[in-house]
């Protein structure tokens, strides 16, 4: 049997119908967003510049790279030396120093007896003569002390007259017992009582002799203090300084009050420099010298050294001598105390081949020379272009040297000729 045909399926559903979609309408960005999150034509041309800008460095730098290896490559050019000129004329030695100027003679003038000060008749630079008054200290106690020692003088001269009345007295009464004995009419006690009376009034009367010259020597003193109480100047001059006031009240005890300070001359002064120890071998009394002091720039003031101490003065490990320099202040432009800086000439060199320090001490790069001796030195002339054209090496010569001021020096011996160029330095080619 053929069997039935399948069954036709049952037709299928409709499908749903998907939702509508419903536009919304969405608000447009706001200008500061846009600019917040870097959108706009503004935003993407500075991106582009950017980029621009980060590949444009690093081209920059890779450049810059190749031609730093270029360089390192290519041989380095040869030095170019320096060169300085040998020359003829004056060398003068100098030592440089500094010190302060000073007055030639100055005095300080103090007080020899205490009190208070009544009378003050000077001030700062007045000038004085010698025994002018210059303060007068109270002389009231020191007034009394000399009455007293005048009442003292009067007493021991009236003890040395009572003593010499005596003295005579008991000389007669022993003279008139020495004759009663010669006729028997006194004893011998008696002689002998009376002669020891007559020692004991001579003793009695040097006593008062010697009280008399120690009143006598008191009253001295006592008038001696009070002259002092008057305070006078000891030289001509003109005071530099006055360090007490009127009404002021001094004491002299162990050390002396200084009242005033009084300089002789100030037309005549005097310049006191320490010199280093590695220059006081080269310094002479009698060298010419100059200084100068910042009150009068650029000007020099001539002196002359007239005494060079022997005595050291040591200042962390530094010594130095003390040297005195005469100098003449006629235009009483220069005042004590103003620091100086002198520069003294302790030997001249006329007419001599100089050459400067640095060609001393210069070699060229590479360059090799034996060892030279004591007070000899080498310089290295410059060198000279052969007829092909090529540069020669240096050449050295050895020379025999003088004195140096530091700068230069003088070279002896005919290898150096006034005119000559020598190497001082070198400095990298280019």
């Amino acid at each position: 049997m053929t069997p039935p045909p399948p069954a036709a399926p049952a037709a299928a559903a409709p499908a749903a119908a998907p939702p509508a979609r419903v536009a919304v309408a969405r608000p447009a960005p706001s200008p500061e967003m846009i600019a917040q999150l870097g959108l706009g034509r503004g935003a993407r041309a500075r991106r582009i510049a950017w980029r621009v800008a980060k590949y444009l460095a690093l081209a920059l730098v890779a450049l810059a790279v190749a031609r730093q290896i270029q360089r390192a490559r290519q041989p380095a050019p040869p030095p170019t030396y320096v060169t300085a000129e040998v020359t003829r004329g004056e060398l003068r030695v100098t030592v440089a120093a500094t010190g302060r100027v000073q007055a030639a003679t100055t005095v300080d003038v103090g007080a020899e007896v205490s009190g208070r000060i009544v009378a003050l008749p000077v001030d700062d630079n007045a000038r004085v003569t010698r025994g002018q008054v210059l303060a007068v200290i109270d002389p009231e106690q020191l007034q009394a002390a000399v009455t007293q020692q005048q009442a003292q003088v009067a007493a021991a001269q009236a003890s040395v007259r009572q003593a010499r009345a005596t003295l005579d007295e008991a000389r007669q009464s022993a003279r008139r017992t020495t004759e009663l004995a010669g006729q028997a009419l006194a004893s011998t006690q008696t002689v002998e009582s009376s002669a020891a009376a007559a020692a004991r009034a001579a003793a009695a009367y040097d006593v008062a002799v010697a009280n008399a010259r120690l009143a006598a020597a008191g009253l001295t003193s006592a008038r001696s203090k009070l002259d002092k109480a008057t305070i006078r100047s000891p030289i001509d001059g003109i005071v530099l300084d006055r360090l007490v006031e009127p009404g002021q009240t001094v004491t002299a005890g162990f050390a002396t009050p200084v009242l005033f300070t009084i300089a002789e001359d100030l037309a005549r002064m005097t310049l006191k420099v320490d010199i280093d120890e590695a220059d006081v071998g080269r310094v002479r009394d009698g060298n010419p010298a100059t200084f100068t002091v910042d009150a009068y720039l650029g000007r020099g003031f001539p002196s002359k050294v007239v005494r060079l101490s022997n005595q050291p003065t040591i200042s962390q490990s530094v010594v130095t001598y003390e040297a005195q320099l005469e100098v003449d202040n006629h235009e009483l432009l220069l005042r004590p105390g103003m620091t100086a800086t002198a520069t003294i000439t302790t030997d001249v060199r006329p007419d001599v081949v100089l050459v400067p320090d640095a060609a001393l001490r210069f070699t060229p790069p590479g360059a090799t020379a034996p060892p030279i001796a004591a007070g000899a030195g080498r310089v290295w002339l410059a060198p000279v272009r052969g007829a092909d054209g090529a540069l020669g090496k240096p050449a050295a010569v050895v020379v025999e040297l003088g004195a140096s001021d530091g700068t230069r020096t003088e070279v002896k011996g005919g290898g150096l000729a006034p005119g000559a160029a020598v190497l001082v330095d070198t400095k990298a080619g280019t």
